[in-house]
């Protein structure tokens, strides 16, 4: 642990694709393919790259010109070498600047990353072809960058340095996921003066989130329930009272409808009952 390092210093392509450098198998097959890669930087490529840095995420309509106008602002420029593509000419959307002084280098570096140019915020980092042993492009399956969406993602640059792995002193213990457990020396999971000094602090945390967790899918499910019922109970009076109203509706017009002859009939009967009782 004391020579751990959020950034690369040695470029593995199986560390690369950790979040926290300790894997021990690929999970994807790019990196299976950096790792069988042999690959030489460009010897094609001139000039110091101690004093070269990578700019990335360009607009493709930035040009040379426009990126001397930006980075000249921290100095005196040497060389900028923007990538185009062989067949098109167009930009592939990285560009590497070679300043005249290390401290018009250290100036860029700090304070041209996530600059907007062109509507477009920039990625400055230093040249890491030449510099990192080991390197294998993203081309290959290697690497510092990738996205989310590919399932891809790389580990130990600027832009996505390595997180500190968790020392638990010992293989991690079968349990539910998301549970973490101390094993110490010794059987019974390690003496509390064994343990590391925030772990009841951060298994208490774990714990009140998982509670909390819990908590709030109860509620959501109960409202949901309350939800339906009262969606059913406001139904079920609408369609009552609908019922009730169609019923008096029908009754009434039955009434109406009732034959002339009929009713004079009726008044009839009605009569001779009532001369019967006299």
């Amino acid at each position: 642990m004391n020579e751990w390092s959020p950034l690369a210093k040695v470029y593995d392509p199986l560390k690369a694709g950790s979040i926290d450098s300790t894997d021990v198998e690929p999970h994807d097959r790019a990196i299976w393919r950096a790792m069988n890669a042999r690959y030489r930087p460009n010897k094609a490529v001139t000039g110091d790259p101690q004093l070269t840095l990578f700019v990335a995420r360009l607009n493709k309509q930035t040009s040379e010109e426009d990126l001397n106008n930006v980075f000249s602002t921290f100095g005196d420029i040497r060389r900028v070498r923007l990538v185009r593509d062989a067949v098109t000419g167009f930009s592939k959307g990285y560009a590497f600047i070679e300043y005249k002084e290390e401290r018009s280098l250290m100036k860029a570096w700090r304070d041209a990353n996530k600059m907007v140019v062109d509507q477009s915020e920039l990625f400055v980092d230093f040249e890491l072809e030449r510099t990192l042993q080991g390197w294998i492009p993203r081309r290959l399956g290697g690497g510092l960058g990738g996205k989310k969406e590919s399932g891809q993602l790389r580990f130990g640059g600027r832009d996505r340095p390595f997180r500190r792995p968790i020392n638990l002193g010992g293989p991690m213990p079968q349990g539910r996921p998301g549970e973490r457990r101390w094993e110490g020396g010794g059987g019974g999971g390690g003496s509390r003066e064994e343990r590391p000094r925030d772990w009841d602090r951060e298994r208490d945390r774990d714990r009140d989130a998982s509670l909390g967790r819990d908590k709030d899918r109860d509620y959501g499910r109960r409202r949901e329930q309350r939800d339906d019922w009262e969606r059913g109970s406001e139904r079920g009076s609408r369609d009552y009272h609908k019922d009730k109203r169609d019923s008096r509706r029908y009754r009434d017009r039955s009434n109406e409808r009732e034959p002339k002859r009929e009713k004079e009939e009726r008044r009839y009967r009605d009569s001779y009952r009532d001369s019967d009782r006299r």
